[in-house]
């Protein structure tokens, strides 16, 4: 989405900025795996072809994403954008009759980087900033079955299971978003700084050495 071209989120642990073609290379040895592919239901693409899926998601109305990145690392003199990332995440509007749902994707590519809260924090930061920019009221994801890290995260975070598929072994579950789960959603990351990606870039390590 051209929305996000420029935006910049600053969590705790965790820097979102926008996906581009400087971290294509990177994330295409991250689909190399086949566990990815298994847990993000994917098939592996060329290179050329990851670098046409990347222009789709900045261009294509339907679509946000962000790549993760490691925000310490990020703040290290020296380090480039690509070693700091950790994942990415994303957001689909899947009905053109119905803008305010939304399907919901978060891949923690690092290994090392599972198991210590950063995936809550990247969702409850994603999810704050669909209700907030395109008003989004119902939240979609769907999960292997085998996936039980994954599905008791998004339990944890108030979704709810509504299905089982058989012949995709992957679970659905949903969050409508009221007042209330709106309310938590923005106090919850209250924390989150919104920066210019692109100043934010030139001037990093001065930014968060302060």
């Amino acid at each position: 989405m051209k929305i996000n071209e420029n935006t910049l989120l600053e969590g705790k642990t965790v820097v979102l900025v926008p996906y581009n073609e400087e971290h294509v290379p990177r994330y295409h040895e991250w689909m190399k795996s086949p566990e990815l592919q298994q847990l993000t239901a994917s098939e592996p693409l060329s290179l050329e072809q990851e670098y046409d899926m990347q222009r789709s998601w900045r261009e294509d109305n339907d679509k946000c994403t962000f790549i993760i990145l490691d925000k310490q690392r990020w703040a290290e003199p020296g380090v480039e954008e690509e070693q700091c990332m950790v994942g990415d995440v994303n957001i689909f509007l899947t009905d053109p009759t119905d803008l305010s749902v939304a399907e919901l994707e978060i891949m923690i590519a690092e290994p090392t980087y599972r198991g210590r809260g950063i995936g809550k924090e990247v969702t409850s930061i994603m999810m704050c900033y669909g209700v907030t920019k395109f008003g989004v009221r119902k939240f979609q994801v769907k999960i292997g079955v085998d996936n039980q890290v994954s599905v008791s995260m998004f339990k944890k975070l108030h979704f709810r299971e509504v299905s089982v598929c058989d012949v995709f072994k992957e679970v659905t579950l949903e969050l409508t978003v009221d007042e209330s789960v709106r309310t938590r959603l923005q106090d919850g990351v209250a924390y989150v700084k919104e920066r210019d990606y692109r100043q934010t870039c030139s001037s990093r390590h001065e930014l968060f050495s302060q």
